[in-house]
């Protein structure tokens, strides 16, 4: 038999850790700063011992009064925490893991990997929904993929889960602040709890959660994934519950924070919570779990998904799961020494039998997407333009490029006004970063001359495709020859009101190949008025060239 020591186990996903280790045949001490609620878990599951100990106060006495051979810490919250627990565990030489969904201290564990393998213990960070599971998932899905593009992860947790104040408080730490994400080939900054999305979870025989609302989410996957993968993908993680007030009420909440009008919701996660507990009743006992990933396999444009379904309560075990999983393997000696996160130790078929035994399904499914927005339109012309340009306007979900470029501005006072309007940028010689995005058939261009940022979208329509800035929609034929692409200017309108092609901007642009990278030359002459702007420039899709050339959002 052996001793488990675990750090707030008898909390929210403790509690449930702890009785599937008991349950197991292990002897687990359940830790925490309240010794009356460690003994009143204790009390209804026997096999438990309770402890009253502080994970973050002196550990280093406690193992050596306990003596366990693995400890947990299913604590929290871990945003801001730091590794004196891991650290009090190598100097004792005794493993440990741990359910971190924080970013920066599950992605930072390997700056003890010296220490934790010269003692011989293993240090596991993140045995959890993320990034252990989200992990497995990923790699499942990337199996046999030439590049990935972009993956989506989406978790919606029933209303019924019931979760501790930690829980609530690692939320909370992220709401309204800035995080890092990984997207058009560059790092970029969202927004926490924004970007409202209703995402739809269903497996291939029609079971459905149905769509629910999520937001952004800070989690170690956005950190790990993006070199994790080939082709360096875009990361988005989405979380949520089933009842869409939750939802967008702290959506609402997020803003604040954002204008800097407070400086934080943290002080908030008690009230959360209680929200939470009263609301309880009126959601489902189901949730979702979901991980999309787009990219190429045989020269074939794919999106492949995996997706979770919980039913009858059983979603709130999940989060466990992994740590249950890879405590058996520590015990049995299977796991090397050293410090690492737990997104590269699992594989699906580990959870097999666990899922078995709950209401929990799961399957893989894969769907060819259709052509790129210039492939549809240019038909198979589309298949003769050189190779950077072809893959440049190959865009599946996300993309990014980044280059230099000369830009002048016309000095006319209408030309002036109009280009600071619609965001160009001013003349010099630039930094530029293009970011491509996609979504149902619509692609958005983000470009960024040395920080200044203005963006257009891409649509078909009838044959053509139609850039819109703003109000303003102009139609272009594509033509190309055995030099590039140039886009000719057939048609344009304001708020959808067609106007004479007489009086439309003269636009001219140009795109060709030359040195292996993708030239562009823009011009934009305003009737009577004269030169609006023009650039010029390159741009190179190499998915590393942004951190090489120090570029940031």
């Amino acid at each position: 038999m052996s001793t488990i020591l675990i750090f707030g186990g008898y909390g929210g996903f403790g509690a449930r850790l702890s009785r599937r280790l008991a349950a197991a045949g292990h002897a687990v001490v359940v830790a925490g700063r309240r010794l009356a609620r460690a003994e009143a878990f204790c009390a209804a599951h026997p096999p438990c011992r309770p402890l009253q100990a502080d994970r973050g106060g002196a550990v280093a006495p406690v193992l050596e009064r306990v003596r366990p051979d693995l400890v947990i810490d299913a604590a929290g919250p871990f945003q801001g925490s730091g590794y004196e627990l891991p650290r009090a565990c190598i100097a004792a030489a005794i493993p440990y893991l741990d359910l971190a969904d924080g970013r920066a201290f599950v992605a930072g564990i390997g700056e003890l990997d010296d220490a934790a393998r010269a003692a011989g213990v293993a240090i596991l960070a993140g045995a959890s929904s993320v990034p252990a599971l989200s992990g497995a998932a990923a790699r499942r899905l990337a199996q046999g993929m030439d590049a990935v593009s972009a993956v989506e992860i989406a978790i919606s947790a029933s209303n019924r889960a019931t979760a501790g104040t930690s829980v609530a408080s690692a939320i909370l730490s992220y709401v309204g602040r800035p995080i890092r994400l990984w997207r058009g080939q560059r790092w970029s900054v969202a927004i926490g709890w924004q970007e409202l999305r209703r995402e739809r979870f269903a497996l291939s025989d029609g079971s459905s959660l149905g769509r629910r609302w999520l937001a952004v989410a800070d989690v170690p996957d956005l950190e790990l994934l993006p070199g994790r993968l080939p082709g360096r993908p875009a990361v988005s993680f989405r979380a949520g519950t089933d009842r869409a007030l939750q939802v967008i009420g702290l959506w609402c909440a997020s803003w604040p924070v954002r204008w800097r009008w407070i400086p934080s919701l943290q002080t908030l996660a008690g009230g959360l919570l209680l929200a939470q507990q009263l609301t309880a009743r009126r959601g489902s006992d189901r949730s979702g779990m979901v991980v999309r990933m787009f990219g190429s396999a045989d020269g074939r444009r794919v999106e492949r998904c995996w997706t979770l379904l919980a039913a009858d309560g059983h979603g709130p075990e999940i989060p466990v799961l992994p740590a249950a999983i890879l405590a058996e393997r520590i015990l049995a000696g299977s796991i090397a020494p050293g410090a690492r996160d737990a997104g590269t130790l699992l594989d699906l078929t580990d959870f097999e039998p666990i899922f078995a035994g709950l209401s929990i399904r799961h399957d893989v499914r894969e769907s060819v997407q259709a052509d790129a927005l210039y492939a549809t339109v240019m038909g198979p012309r589309f298949a003769a333009l050189a190779p950077r340009v072809a893959a440049l306007h190959g865009v599946l979900r996300e993309a990014g490029a980044h280059g230099r470029a000369v830009v002048t501005r016309g000095r006319h006072p209408i030309a002036r006004a109009l280009a600071a309007l619609l965001g160009f940028p001013a003349t010099g010689e630039h930094a530029v970063h293009v970011g491509f995005s996609e979504r149902h058939g619509v692609e958005r261009w983000t470009r960024t001359f040395s920080g200044r940022r203005f963006a257009s979208a891409f649509f078909e329509e009838r044959g053509c495709v139609v850039e819109r800035f703003g109000p303003f929609r102009f139609r272009f034929h594509l033509a190309s020859d055995g030099d590039g692409l140039r886009m000719v200017l057939r048609g344009w309108s304001v708020a959808r009101l067609p106007l004479p092609l007489a009086f439309a901007p003269r636009a001219s642009a140009r795109e060709w190949q030359e040195a292996e990278l993708f030239h562009f030359d823009v011009s934009i002459v305003l009737p009577l008025v004269g030169l609006m702007v023009h650039y010029a420039g390159w741009l190179a899709t190499d998915g590393r060239a942004g951190e090489r050339s120090g570029f940031a959002a």
